[in-house]
């Protein structure tokens, strides 16, 4: 499976995403500093991209990754994405909307807009709740280029 880091803010479901892509138990945990879970997610703090300050451990992070997601919840109206910020990346960048189960279809497209304009094109919508939409993220991090 490609390495991939979760990039988004505080809350958007970055660290359920990977329990539930490593098939863990769900439960809630404030991640503190970058963790590499299972030996090929990396789940990196929300504070990373809200403080402007930060967002160079990002960028040094994302070196050890092969593909850069970014993670935009269904629920939330914040979007902490710059335009065209997916071009900050020389890697594979893919947008994943999360939250999909407790969000209304304009929620999701609303949050789907939000990456797009960041300058993802490759997006996957899931819950990690339901396990909706987690499997093609994770065929998506086995197939090989």
């Amino acid at each position: 499976m490609k390495k991939v880091i979760f990039i988004g803010t505080i809350g958007c479901g970055k660290t359920t995403l990977s329990q539930a892509i490593l098939g863990e138990a769900l439960e809630y945990r404030k991640t503190q500093s970058v963790e590499v879970l299972g030996g090929h997610i990396l789940d990196t703090p929300g504070e990373y991209l809200e403080l402007g300050h930060m967002r160079g451990a990002l960028m040094i992070t994302s070196a050890d990754a092969e593909v850069i997601a970014l993670v935009q919840s269904a629920v939330e109206d914040l979007n902490m994405f710059p335009p065209c910020y997916a071009g900050s990346y020389a890697k594979d960048v893919i947008g994943i909307v999360s939250k999909t189960d407790i969000a209304t279809e304009e929620e999701i497209r609303e949050a789907e807009d939000k990456l797009k304009l960041a300058g993802v094109e490759k997006v996957f919508k899931c819950s990690s709740y339901t396990g909706e939409g987690v499997d093609e993220i994770v065929e998506y991090l086995k197939k090989e280029d």
